[in-house]
């Protein structure tokens, strides 16, 4: 439809206040960390069979792998009874950063998307489940640098973390993530790279359903002239 002209009063106030008033804001997009911005698998099956040498445990580290996302207790108690799970858990964690950090990759896109929010003048934020103090260790090692990092939150957690941020979307890869967007106000933008595939994450109520970041910048251009 074309634009709509208006006549403009003397010295052209009346155009710099239309200008004004349909300025997009700025956006504050949220994102998830693992099978989202992070291939962790690598780093994460190594962690797991190390964990099952020490504790002489069979862990199934290729099945846990296919499941990321929630948070570790949940992967844990398929291996572990119910009275070792937090022992095990702080075990974890304590080898994560020695073994899980170097073998674990950017996902395609994942710089990328980071910027394009940069460059619509806007804050990016990751909200993950993982440990806070490894989450960051992943994005220092591949020189991803967020505004914010909030770990140690799952599903509708992170509801909390993005509405104090004033996140308007969320982007991740798990239908925990887009309960986790719903329940904060936020457009949920999902994508296939997880364990959830584009069928699920819509029927969970995604709004947006991606192949991948590598086609976020696109999508986000295309995203604020519309909400503008």
């Amino acid at each position: 439809m074309p634009a709509r002209l208006h006549a403009c009063p003397p010295h052209g106030l009346g155009t710099m206040a239309h200008m004004a008033s349909t300025r997009f804001p700025a956006p504050t997009v949220g994102f998830d960390l693992d099978m989202t911005l992070i291939d962790s698998r690598p780093g994460i099956r190594a962690c797991y069979l190390a964990l099952s040498e020490q504790t002489g445990t069979y862990i199934d580290a290729d099945l846990a792998v296919t499941r990321l996302g929630p948070p570790l207790a949940q992967e844990l108690i398929h291996w572990f009874p119910a009275e070792r799970i937090e022992p095990m858990a702080d075990l974890y964690r304590s080898m994560y950063p020695a073994i899980a950090i170097v073998p674990t990759p950017a996902m395609p896109g994942a710089r990328e998307a980071i910027a394009a929010v940069r460059a619509a003048g806007g804050r990016a934020i990751v909200v993950t489940a993982k440990h806070e103090p490894n989450a960051k260790l992943h994005l220092e090692h591949l020189g991803i640098e967020p505004d914010a990092v909030i770990g140690d939150l799952w599903a509708e957690q992170k509801a909390d973390a993005l509405r104090e941020h004033g996140a308007g979307v969320y982007v991740g890869d798990h239908v925990g993530d887009v309960r986790g967007a719903r329940k904060a106000g936020a457009l949920s933008v999902a994508v296939a790279t997880g364990p959830c595939d584009a069928d699920e994450l819509s029927a969970a109520g995604a709004d947006v359903v991606l192949g991948d970041l590598t086609e976020f910048p696109e999508w986000l251009s295309a995203y604020r002239p519309a909400r503008a």
